[in-house]
């Protein structure tokens, strides 16, 4: 490979655009993606009970420093040269709140976030419990405040806003890390792929249905009092993001 490719880590919660997003850039001839890579990592360390746990647990790395010096020193594969852009999409709910976050500067990092009612109304269909820890917001406001601590603005976009115009985001998103757009970032086939995760058939289904980005539509959302809670727990962390967020 001639170069260094460009490395982009895209932050989102779950039950947001991100396997779509995922899609887009995986659909590049130039791209090799990484379909969230600190997830077995975050269930050994948590013990929580996921769709799929123990397959996620014995297909990944649950050792965390192992996980990030590969995704910091790593190089992604590239048998026949192609490879200029490194795609990893992370959930940030599956950083611990103890960990140094330093290396995660290493990367052309965006926020993408979600209205979090719709994000829970979304999460319970999926699994019977939500948390506010479990959504990513929380985390991702951390994520934003240590790299403004180091005099970096990261880029916020918004999954409301990107339906509504995903050619125009995607094309600012390119230009932002410094590579082409790429017209077949709007349209993929549909099903599967070899690099999804292996809890993709516990939460992929849309997704795999997709052939592009679906218009944004308004979501009527109806949560017990318990998720409505949650969601409000969420809110100042979404708003405060929201308020920064690219607005093209």
């Amino acid at each position: 490979m001639t170069g260094t490719p460009t490395r982009i880590a895209m932050w989102s919660g779950p039950r947001n655009i991100s396997t779509a997003m995922m899609r887009a850039f995986e659909n590049r001839a130039d791209c090799v993606v990484l379909d969230e890579p600190l997830y077995a990592a975050y269930l050994g360390r948590t013990g929580l009970d996921h769709p799929g746990r123990d397959e996620v647990v014995a297909a990944g790395e649950t050792d965390l420093a192992a996980v990030v010096h590969d995704l910091v020193h790593g190089e992604p594969p590239d048998a026949d040269g192609s490879t200029r852009v490194h795609y990893a999409k992370h959930m940030s709910h599956h950083l611990p709140d103890d960990l140094d976050l330093g290396w995660t500067e290493a990367f052309c990092n965006v926020l993408l976030v979600r209205d979090p009612a719709e994000v829970v109304a979304s999460y319970v269909r999926s699994r019977e419990s939500c948390e506010p820890d479990d959504i990513g917001l929380l985390q991702q406001a951390r994520l934003a405040e240590h790299w403004r601590s180091r005099g970096t603005d990261v880029p916020v976009v918004d999954a409301a806003d990107f339906l509504r115009d995903p050619e125009t985001h995607l094309r600012w998103l390119c230009d932002h890390a410094g590579i082409d757009f790429d017209p077949a970032m709007l349209t993929w086939p549909a099903g599967p792929r070899a690099s999804d995760g292996v809890w993709a058939p516990h939460w992929y289904d849309a997704v795999n249905r997709s052939t592009g980005f679906e218009p944004y539509r308004p979501r009527q959302v109806d949560l017990s009092p318990h998720d409505a809670a949650v969601a409000e727990a969420c809110r100042p962390a979404y708003d405060g993001l929201a308020a920064r967020r690219v607005r093209l």
